[in-house]
């Protein structure tokens, strides 16, 4: 490289260089408890990442490079904001002793004295009495990831989060090509997948913490990709494996209506649901017993009527909940709320067009959004979906929820885990007034920043 040329990529070398460092600070030198140090952290990778976006938005190598090195910063690092990776290595591990996951819960193996499962305490211990008391609830294809770790790493917990990790960079990489490949078809500028690549909340939620949203991720946009492209039996099938990886895709599927009926396919989406259902209920033979039906069903329930953390319209109705009834009304709120989620979206699905895939992506944004406005529980990672659909739209606001999401982290630093509501507030008070802008105001909001 002449020294022209190395002026020329100075600054971007500098930003990249400073954004390794904070990486690799986070990833090594975090304690969770400390929120400004994690928020500082979070900040200034914002700060550098996107504007490395806007300085070398037609440099795809030097990108996709630096989004590789980021990654490969966390190789050997434990995941700090998150211990769910905890019951992702003991699924995996029961699965490669030829046991079934689904079937009992850790602690129920752990009551068992010929039970015996490397580093089992260790394992039980990590991931909490919450997780180990309940039946696991991930799907099926997340369950082979798990079991591949659990053949390939069966007595180190690290040697699995490697396993599970360089998964979880290659299902990254494919989102990147696939991204790519589909913003060009849809003659939309190809630097926005760096949105979703290059976002420290992308890096460190899944990279760093271990979420399997990621190849769920994959599995949707090379899904919508194929759609695009005319080839709907193998789309349905990808669909399918989004699904067998987490459940969330579910809620996009009633869009598929519009969009068919649209291309004048519409004899065609039956075959479609049918292939995406045949393809997640053999995904759960291997598992299939009518007790494991229970005990999934049973697990999925209690993310609507048990859990709450960082909710939105939910923390408001339970307020009023305390007020009338005195106590917390989640298990009817919950289910309230999941039906009126259900009806939102199927009026959205009849009243909103399809006409291209670039509607289809937005109908799928407002979708997912609205579940999350309306759930009990939103995990940082769960905004991974709604974020990767909204780079082919015109809406920004999932940047934006990205980014002060960071603010749900500060229950860490309490012993008790105990919320800020008036910062849950905040968050949502800043998601929701940058989306209306978008909405209603004649100028986009830091248009020039998100092009």
């Amino acid at each position: 490289m002449d020294l022209k040329k190395l002026q020329l990529y100075k600054l971007p070398i500098i930003f990249v260089l400073s954004c390794t460092a904070f990486y690799f600070s986070f990833a090594y030198d975090l304690d969770r408890t400390d929120f400004f140090k994690l928020a500082g952290l979070y900040l200034a990778l914002f700060y550098l990442s996107f504007n490395l976006i806007q300085m070398q938005k037609n440099n795809f190598w030097f990108l996709a490079g630096a989004a590789l090195v980021f990654r490969l910063v966390w190789l050997l690092a434990l995941p700090d904001l998150s211990q769910d990776y905890f019951r992702f290595i003991w699924d995996g591990r029961l699965i490669a002793e030829g046991m079934n996951p689904y079937q009992f819960t850790p602690d129920q193996l752990m009551q068992q004295p010929d039970f015996n499962l490397s580093q089992g305490g260790e394992l039980v211990a990590g991931m909490g009495n919450l997780s180990a008391g309940h039946y696991s609830n991930y799907p099926p294809v997340s369950q082979l990831i798990f079991g591949i770790a659990g053949f390939l790493s069966p007595e180190s917990i690290l040697g699995s989060v490697v396993v599970m990790r360089i998964i979880l960079i290659l299902a990254d990489i494919g989102t990147l090509f696939i991204g790519w490949k589909l913003l060009k078809k849809l003659d939309l500028p190809q630097h926005r997948i760096f949105w979703y690549i290059l976002n420290p909340f992308v890096i460190i939620e899944l990279t760093g913490n271990l979420h399997f949203e990621g190849v769920m991720a994959f599995f949707l946009v090379f899904s919508l990709y194929l759609l695009y492209q005319k080839k709907w039996l193998l789309s349905a099938v990808l669909m399918g494996l989004a699904i067998s990886v987490k459940l969330l895709p579910l809620v996009l599927l009633p869009f598929l209506i519009p969009y068919f009926r649209e291309k004048r396919n519409l004899l065609k989406l039956p075959v479609y649901y049918l292939v995406t259902s045949l393809v997640v209920m053999v995904s759960f033979l291997p598992f299939y017993s009518e007790e494991v039906v229970q005990n999934f069903s049973s697990s999925i329930g209690l993310w609507f009527d048990k859990f709450e953390w960082n909710a939105s319209i939910y923390y408001i109705v339970r307020w009023f909940g305390y007020l009338d009834k005195g106590y917390n009304i989640i298990e009817s709120a919950g289910t309230a709320l999941a039906i009126c989620t259900f009806l939102l979206i199927m009026i959205l699905t009849f009243l909103r067009k399809a006409e291209n895939l670039k509607q289809l992506f937005t109908s799928m944004l407002f979708a997912v959004s609205i579940y999350l406005l309306f759930s009990t529980t939103v995990h940082p990672w769960y905004l991974t979906i709604p974020l990767m659909l909204s780079i082919f739209t015109s809406f920004r606001y999932m940047i934006i929820w990205t980014l002060v999401i960071i603010l749900s982290y500060v229950a860490y630093s309490n012993p008790e885990y105990q919320e800020n509501l008036w910062l849950v507030a905040l968050e949502y008070l800043a998601v929701a007034s940058y989306f209306m802008l978008e909405l209603f105001g004649r100028k986009k909001p830091f248009q020039a920043l998100l092009t």
